[in-house]
């Protein structure tokens, strides 16, 4: 634990983001609702181990009355299929916080970055209404850099490059929007560095890449 908060410490002066002060009250029942694709729904690690569920154990310990998050989120989605999900679900505009982690596999099934932008912002303008039109209640995670990892390794500099691309287009539409955002990105870009970081699969992140993300989310609450 004490690694990891050190190594959390050392990353965060080198994290970019837009950041805002918590709107969530303790007072109130806190609905989560974490929007995404394999890093959302954690492919390759338990269910306490994903990364929006060790949030909500991190902000349980702040006093937040948090209910389990409803994760709609799976492996190998791209923009358009969380969209099908979305309105599959027939979700009520009630949620008190919602995430968006989505692009990887536009990225990865060779999609252009152009491409993603009209439908990563119809994905976020759907977020919003989810939190019942409320901007400050909702927030962006950037997309995770796969090329260090065991699996990407021989492709890196291809997929870095990618994927800051796709990360520059979410993170310019968070800045116009006014939405929070957190680069998560250079956490990952230790995996290489740091196997504990990847899971058995070699190329998604192990629980304690999540509990780096979710750490420094945590601290805006």
């Amino acid at each position: 634990m004490r690694e990891t908060l050190i190594l959390l410490a050392i990353i965060m002066f080198n994290v970019s983001g837009i950041k805002a002060q918590p709107v969530i009250s303790k007072n109130e029942n806190i609905k989560y609702l974490a929007l995404g694709d394999s890093y959302t729904i954690g492919e390759s690690v338990t269910e306490k181990e994903r990364w929006p569920n060790q949030l909500a154990t991190l902000l349980k310990l702040k006093g937040y009355r948090i209910e389990a998050p409803k994760i709609i989120a799976k492996t190998g989605w791209r923009t358009d299929n969380l969209s099908q999900a979305i309105e599959e679900a027939n979700l009520k505009n009630d949620y008190s916080l919602v995430s968006l982690l989505i692009g990887v596999n536009n990225q990865y099934q060779g999609l252009s970055a152009e491409s993603y932008k009209p439908e990563f912002e119809k994905l976020l303008q759907k977020a919003i209404e989810l939190a019942g039109g409320r901007k400050e209640r909702v927030f962006v995670v950037s997309i995770p850099d796969y090329g260090y990892t065991p699996f990407g390794q021989p492709k890196q500099e291809q997929i870095s490059q990618a994927i800051n691309e796709f990360n520059a287009i979410n993170w310019a539409v968070c800045r116009q929007e006014g939405i929070r955002y957190y680069n998560i990105t250079e956490f990952t870009r230790k995996g290489l560095s740091h196997p504990e970081y990847v899971a058995e699969d070699k190329l998604h992140p192990s629980g304690k890449m999540y509990e780096l993300w979710a750490s420094l989310i945590a601290v805006d609450f």
